[in-house]
């Protein structure tokens, strides 16, 4: 396995003093998905959580929805020319009743840390594609009309981004990294997943919930640690989550999908303040409140 993380030498100057000593910086190393064989992607990540991020991945691709679906995933050995296994290349191998999309030379899809998913070019692939509508009320039994609708207090969103920054394991050690968190809708972290991309770590972490057999995730809040992309919006749309909550600003796309697929879309969460995009009604607020403009 590629490492976390990796020590380098560094020049620091502080109050114009000069000296020399070692950093701790976070990895980034390519990985390369393969669909049954064939090459389908190839993402920018920090290693480690491969196997669910490789799940996550084809669960936003409308590829995967069950984790029967999902026959196995493996390192493909031999990947330099040497022999040397980088654990850098995955194989997926879907169950022999699902379907397996075209893999095209023009589909073939680069993820790198930064931008997420490119070429994902309209609101309808991912309309057509989502396994499950957004429904407070089902969950990943099939079953339906049993539990209340998600209703979340403005103090229990306020007191994610601190619980979400507390669990970062690794970024208390780089300073690199995002974040996504999974919490329930009484607040309790059900977990967690870094990467130096936003994009990876909530495949991570929906990845995870499909290989424990726990989609949709439909009673859960997905809290990220930076912007609200659409990428970040459709990952959620596909796993069924209701709620996502971010600390920075949604882009223009992100709000668009939310309110066509009826996500609650939260921006700039910090400290007591924060701005709802869309799915105002998940989100309990005094009557007085309600109604005030500004």
């Amino acid at each position: 396995m590629g490492r976390v993380t990796e020590r380098r030498r560094v020049v620091r100057i502080r109050d114009g003093a000069v000296t020399t000593r070692p950093d701790t910086l976070v990895a980034e190393e390519p990985m390369e998905i393969r669909l049954n064989g064939k090459p389908l992607a190839i993402t920018m990540r920090t290693p480690g959580d491969d196997f669910a991020l490789a799940a996550g991945f084809l669960v936003s691709e409308g590829v995967l929805a069950r984790a029967d679906e999902l026959r196995s995933i493996v390192y493909c050995a031999g990947a330099t020319e040497d022999g040397r296994n980088t654990y850098n290349v995955v194989d997926v191998q879907l169950a022999p009743d699902v379907r397996v999309p075209d893999i095209t030379l023009e589909r073939n899809v680069y993820t790198t840390s930064s931008c997420g998913l490119c070429g994902k070019a309209s609101l309808d692939a991912v309309r057509t594609q989502a396994h499950w509508p957004i429904d407070d009320a089902t969950g990943a039994d099939g079953s339906d009309g049993s539990a209340a609708p998600v209703l979340l207090t403005p103090e229990l969103l306020a007191s994610l981004p601190d619980r979400l920054r507390a669990s970062q394991q690794v970024f208390d050690r780089t300073g690199g990294l995002h974040a996504a968190a999974l919490f329930s809708t009484e607040g309790e972290l059900l977990d967690i997943r870094e990467d130096v991309g936003r994009h990876n770590a909530v495949d991570k972490l929906v990845g995870r919930a499909l290989q424990d057999g726990r989609l949709p995730l439909s009673r859960t809040v997905l809290m990220v640690s930076g912007r609200a992309s659409f990428e970040l919006a459709q990952k959620a749309v596909m796993a069924g989550i209701p709620v996502l909550a971010a600390v920075s600003a949604p882009s223009s796309l992100a709000v668009d999908l939310a309110e066509e697929s009826g996500l609650t879309l939260v921006g700039f969460l910090r400290g007591t303040s924060m701005n709802v995009y869309a799915g105002v009604h998940r989100v309990a607020l005094a009557p007085a409140a309600a109604g005030r403009p500004g």
